[in-house]
């Protein structure tokens, strides 16, 4: 992890820290970093504590209104044409609100043009709770609130004070419970979203090493969607921008058929 990624958050990080350390009957930080060494089982604790989740369907919608537009159309047609499979990828996926909004995009915009097309959509996260959450694909009417209020009429159902997503859109999503920096799905990905996780919070070698390992499972003219304000750490020369201000990068083409345009 990295002090200066947390700079937003880190209130709230700290808060949780010191109340784990009065939990524990600790006086102070240096008593807490004695329990650390002391047991070496509280690291996975702390770890926990430093998770930040901020999840909601469609979240910057600039982002998500780019992929709808033209760049998974593109992917799809390079899919369509090498294999038959459109492969998704969501990393740090929380409850789900963001492998939910691709598939949504699948199912209300993209199946009917590509009706010979599958589209498959793997998530991750490394938080059993909010993986079930996800599952259940349930959700207040807050979490949906940056999506076209048509998109809720055809694809929810309310079930008490929640909107739980159709069992057509959820199907193309699986989730698993992984920890990225030790795991990920083996890929190859068309569309990789790794947004607000790893280029910000993770220190100068493990993002480099991770961005060695989101390559070797992203396909060639893959698409990588970081989050607004990330940038890839050098060198990222098997990722050329293909829109900075929205995090968009693209894994350089072995085949330009159905290369997306810049």
């Amino acid at each position: 992890m990295r002090w200066a990624g947390f700079q937003r958050v880190r209130r709230q990080v700290c808060k949780r820290i010191d109340r784990r350390r009065q939990a524990l009957g600790l006086a102070d930080i240096t008593a807490y970093r004695g329990y650390l060494a002391a047991h070496p089982a509280e690291w996975h604790v702390l770890d926990g504590l430093c998770r930040i989740t901020i999840s909601r369907f469609y979240r910057d919608r600039a982002v998500f209104d780019r992929l709808r537009q033209d760049i998974m159309a593109g992917l799809a047609c390079a899919a369509r044409a090498a294999e038959g499979t459109l492969r998704c990828w969501s990393a740090g996926c929380a409850s789900g609100e963001e492998p939910y909004s691709l598939a949504l995009i699948w199912a209300l915009e993209l199946a009917p043009r590509f009706a010979n097309l599958a589209c498959a959509i793997i998530a991750t996260d490394l938080d059993s709770a909010l993986l079930r959450r996800a599952e259940r694909g349930c959700y207040p009417r807050a979490s949906l609130r940056e999506l076209p209020a048509a998109w809720i009429d055809a694809a929810f159902h309310r079930q008490d004070r929640l909107y739980c997503l159709s069992e057509a859109v959820r199907a193309p999503v699986s989730f698993r419970h992984q920890d990225i920096r030790i795991a990920m799905p083996s890929g190859p990905f068309h569309l990789v979203l790794c947004r607000n996780l790893v280029f910000t919070y993770f220190d100068a070698a493990l993002r480099r090493h991770m961005l060695a390992r989101i390559a070797a499972v992203t396909a060639p003219g893959g698409v990588l969607v970081l989050g607004r304000g990330e940038t890839l750490p050098e060198p990222a020369d098997r990722f050329l921008p293909l829109d900075r201000a929205l995090g968009l990068y693209r894994k350089t083409l072995d085949d330009t058929r159905c290369a997306i345009e810049t």
